[in-house]
């Protein structure tokens, strides 16, 4: 899956001369935690809610509330944005621009397409897809196992689940407790819980859970 297929678009961009509560405000509207910074159709930076609320005074201030007004007001979005802003392009692979945000910590990542903004990526979206691989608006019976990394291992667990009329909702792959191992979860359908072990436990080294949901 490529990043232009999950991505939000169009963008919701701000001028860098936003002031910092019109900034909030079109968050708050738009339900969304940061924006790209645009000037004159160039993305020269990015801003967050965090960053704006980290550029307001503190409840331990001592002036009025209208001084307070008058300075936040005076605060524009290119005083507080990121100015060297991490950008992917848009045919990037999905766990690629999951690993980029990991690595950097931010929680978005502008998207460009020869050298304009197309679209936006953030963690909501990576959430998202994660629902989907493990099929989790699905019901069906939910199993975590360690299974052997030895090649053909999930050949026999996919004939496993077939041989007993089952057939696979999600499945995820993930690093076991030893060199020799990987962990397995998955959720099937057409099958119940005790029918979905039997079929399991000559394949795997151990069911470390196994619930319908």
């Amino acid at each position: 899956m490529l990043v232009k297929r999950r991505m939000s678009t169009p963008v919701i961009t701000v001028p860098p001369e936003m002031s910092l509560p019109d900034c909030l405000k079109l968050m708050k509207q738009e339900h969304i935690r940061r924006a790209p910074v645009v000037e004159n159709g160039r993305l020269i930076g990015i801003v967050s809610d965090k960053d704006l609320l980290n550029a307001s005074p503190s409840d331990a201030t001592s002036l009025s509330v209208w001084e307070i007004s008058y300075l936040v007001n005076k605060i524009k979005v290119k005083d507080v944005m990121t100015k060297e802003v991490l950008t992917i392009q848009e045919n990037m692979p999905i766990e690629e621009a999951a690993r980029i945000m990991v690595d950097n910590k931010v929680g978005g990542l502008p998207v460009m397409k020869n050298g304009e903004l197309v679209g936006l990526i953030t963690e909501t979206d990576l959430f998202k897809i994660l629902l989907e691989l493990m099929g989790a608006r699905d019901q069906g019976v939910r199993v975590t196992a360690v299974a052997s990394d030895a090649v053909g291992t999930l050949a026999k667990l996919s004939h496993a689940i077939a041989s007993g009329g089952g057939s696979f909702l999600a499945f995820g792959e993930f690093s076991g407790d030893a060199a020799s191992n990987r962990i397995v979860t998955f959720k099937v359908r057409h099958m119940d819980e005790t029918a979905v072990r039997v079929a399991l436990e000559p394949v795997v080294e151990k069911i470390i859970d196994i619930r319908t949901v």
